[in-house]
């Protein structure tokens, strides 16, 4: 069996419990599941008990919701769990009805063998609002058992609203309009002390945003509302703030960026007209935050007793265990990423995946007295055969220190190996060295892979995201082709052989590079950015103001749009591309990609251009996701004469 069938096999495998939008709740963890149906997309949230790898999962909800978040295009995580009373609330987002869902379960003290039906309720699921054209975030508030609060978009407005959890079917009450944008709502243990963060629509939410508190009277009514402002933190500059999260009644840990990077700070809000800074924790090369791309990211979790932060540090992550603000032990993490987080008490968990793991679901009790050895104690399901990451730093544009991740083949067919450079999306987003099984798969064709975190790149500190600003599509292609120079100088790879893939934003770099090098011979894109003038008119809310920092305010550089727009170069284009591009991309219309394929056609022989009626911005489909990747094998194989 080939190594890229044991890739398959594995990852298959490891993927039969999900465990997507974990959450710990007492001694249960829920997480968001799919339910097989060809016809239509179908979830469920599920539990069991934590720590109990062997449990069969419980089905909490049933067979006909979609439970997604569509709050403010993208989303996050779907549902929220709530300890209430020794009972658990269950709130959920579902597409189908476009409302907001209650039920209410309580943990079943005794459960027989075999059985798993741990969670009990005797109520059916409660619809809570009508069907609604709108968006809802889900860091909810419940307020003397009664009342919720939480996040909604309607019709390019954002609202705090309430509702009340004993009526179904409900309108809305609206409690305030924002100016812009709001996020990470949230309150003291209490529930008299609101926060939330703000941001207007000249600035994206990591690039400046504002931190309110807002007091609330015995009925649940605001009384005040009152802005954070500190003359060390961001007065006179752009910071952003990143998750308050309440570990007492009146104190609060988020990050900050004032220095350069998300670095932690605890307020005291003891009186909300005079918040006062309790205490920063300062260091560098390490970032407490990311950017907001989706709601409900968690770095930090638990009390003021135990309090469990995340830190992304360098290429790898930390662990931070805090009691009274001062912390009494660090962990490092053998994850490259983490994508969920969630503790209750001393419990917690975390899902990352790592260089050479598929995703991984730790669960630790720190009450335990071997809770020291916790990364004695987790055992990955492996893949033994597979390119690992080097970390590759070179210089890039104006000469700064530029990272990459190299990836050596598996399989040495060649002298010298052919040559895949990736760009990633976002552009706010990176590499980060985890497991792809795309990755692995070129590698054991014989092929080096680079995935390059051109300057623009999270996870290096607020100055190398900042080199991006004005210039996308001239720094990212710059950097993607100093990368190759590189490596062609070590005589690492075949000069004559070098492709360049991009998803989305990493299309536009890709097709750039494409047009301005003769260093790259042939580009494979997803859904790429074609037209930024396009992109201006039509982009969704939440990244109208994207370009300005980006490229620059449409009316003063409009020529700039057109300039770095891939589809004003495709005349000139002689180099064979392969496109693919979903019909049902909601994101960058399919329609752009459309215009351009006659074109591509005409001055290419070898070129192609493939659309999926079934697919979105981001391919879900296993049979589609396998035709695109044999389809890029025999493109690669017949354009670079392989």
């Amino acid at each position: 069996m080939s190594n890229t069938e044991n890739l398959k096999i594995r990852q298959s495998d490891i993927k039969k419990i999900s465990f997507k939008e974990t959450s710990l709740i007492k001694n249960m963890i829920f997480w968001v599941d799919v339910i097989p149906d060809k016809q239509t997309y179908k979830n469920a949230i599920f539990a069991r008990p934590f720590n109990d790898k062997e449990a069969i999962p419980q089905q909490l909800t049933g067979d006909n919701f979609y439970i997604k978040s569509n709050f403010h295009g993208y989303g996050g995580k779907p549902y929220q769990c709530k300890d209430v009373n020794d009972q658990i609330y269950l709130i959920w987002i579902d597409q189908f009805s476009r409302a907001l869902w209650l039920q209410i379960f309580k943990v079943k003290e005794i459960v027989l063998k075999n059985n798993n039906e741990y969670l009990l309720s005797d109520m059916k699921p409660r619809q809570l609002t009508k069907s609604l054209e709108s968006n809802f975030d889900t860091s909810f508030i419940i307020y003397k058992k009664n009342l919720l609060y939480g996040l909604c978009e309607i019709k390019n407005k954002d609202y705090l609203f309430s509702l009340n959890l004993k009526k179904t079917k409900q309108k809305i009450r609206k409690l305030k309009k924002f100016d812009f944008f709001a996020g990470n709502l949230s309150s003291n243990t209490k529930g008299n002390l609101f926060c939330w963060l703000e941001w207007n629509n000249s600035y994206m939410p990591w690039e400046k945003n504002h931190l309110f508190f807002a007091s609330f009277d015995n009925d649940g009514e605001i009384q005040e509302i009152k802005e954070f402002t500190n003359k060390v933190i961001n007065q006179g500059k752009n910071v952003s703030f990143f998750q308050p999260y309440w570990i007492t009644e009146n104190l609060l840990v988020c990050s900050e960026d004032s220095t350069g990077w998300w670095n932690l700070c605890f307020l005291d809000v003891t009186d909300i007209k005079k918040i006062v800074l309790k205490k920063r924790i300062i260091k560098s090369l390490t970032e407490y935050g990311s950017p907001q791309w989706l709601s409900g990211i968690s770095f930090f979790s638990g009390t003021i007793k135990n309090l469990f932060c995340l830190a992304k540090k360098e290429n790898s992550w930390i662990l931070e265990k805090y009691q009274n603000l001062s912390c009494i032990e660090e962990f490092s993490l053998p994850f490259s990423s983490i994508s969920d987080f969630s503790v209750s008490d001393q419990k917690l968990v975390i899902k990352g995946n790592t260089m050479g793991y598929f995703g991984y679901l730790i669960e630790n009790d720190f009450e335990e007295k071997d809770s020291a050895t916790l990364l004695k104690k987790i055992s990955f399901e492996s893949v033994n055969d597979y390119s690992k990451p080097e970390s590759f730093w070179f210089k890039g544009f104006n000469n700064q220190w530029t990272h990459s991740f190299i990836y050596k083949p598996i399989l040495e067919r060649f002298i010298k190996s052919p040559l895949i450079v990736k760009a990633h999306s976002g552009p706010t987003a990176y590499f980060d060295g985890s497991i792809n099984s795309e990755v692995q798969y070129w590698t054991s064709l014989g092929f080096t892979v680079a995935e390059v975190n051109y300057g623009g790149s999270s996870g290096f500190g607020r100055e190398y995201r900042e080199r991006l600003n004005y210039k996308w599509g001239i720094v990212d292609s710059y950097d993607c082709k100093a990368l190759v120079l590189n490596l062609i100088r070590l005589n690492l790879v075949n000069s004559a052989k070098v492709a360049i893939f991009g998803n989305s934003a990493g299309g536009l770099t890709a097709i750039n590079s494409l047009c301005e090098s003769d260093l790259f011979k042939v580009a494979i894109c997803k859904y790429p950015v074609l037209d930024l003038n396009d992109m201006h008119y039509k982009t969704h809310r939440f990244e109208k103001a994207y370009l300005n920092s980006l490229i620059g305010e449409y009316s003063k550089f409009r020529n700039e749009y057109k300039f770095r727009s891939p589809i004003n170069k495709i005349s000139e284009l002689k180099k064979p591309m392969l496109l693919f591009h979903g019909k049902e991309d909601l994101v960058i219309s399919y329609k752009q990609t459309l215009k351009i394929k006659e074109e591509i056609l005409k001055n290419n022989k070898y070129s192609e251009v493939i659309f999926f009626d079934n697919e979105g911005h981001g391919f879900r489909n296993i049979d589609n996701k396998k035709k695109v990747l044999l389809k890029s094998q025999k493109f690669l194989e017949k354009t670079l004469n392989i």
